[in-house]
């Protein structure tokens, strides 16, 4: 999706470990895992997908983001819904070019941010990018739901 639209972004494989999360994926790297973002498969109240791209660093309040967007209440979906909804393997999620097109969420810090990192698509494998990106692309809307972690 990122080359059929002519994105400018840089390719870091790096060895994935099971559960490790952002942690790894930032200490691989050498980069300030709040520039490593994470792509989070959610759902609303009526079990409707969403994506949720958070910082590294951060987790997200539920309740802030259902408030935000006008949902009752948002779940994380089970890994395997989260896999169907989105194509991607759990640690592999990209908010781009999922199975079905998903509305995405955004913490607003992260477009602040000059690059960030994020899922290509497979473990192991992040891409750079600048954050607008994200916006331009996916119509990603800003929210205020991060929560240190």
């Amino acid at each position: 999706m990122l080359r059929k639209h002519k994105v400018v972004f840089s390719e870091h494989p790096y060895d994935y470990e099971e559960h490790g999360g952002t942690t790894v994926s930032a200490r691989e790297l050498g980069v300030d895992e709040h520039a490593v973002v994470k792509t989070l498969v959610m759902q609303d109240e009526a079990a409707k997908p969403l994506i949720v791209l958070m910082h590294g660093d951060c987790k997200v309040s539920t309740k802030n983001l259902a408030r935000g967007i006008g949902c009752k209440s948002v779940e994380p979906c089970k890994p395997e819904v989260a896999t169907r909804h989105s194509g991607y393997q759990i640690g592999g999620t990209s908010p781009f070019g999922t199975r079905k097109v998903l509305p995405v969420y955004v913490e607003d810090s992260i477009l602040a941010l000059e690059t960030i990192y994020i899922n290509g698509g497979r473990r192991g494998y992040l891409v750079g990018i600048a954050p607008q990106v994200l916006v331009e692309l996916l119509q990603a809307r800003p929210v205020h739901c991060a929560l240190a972690d």
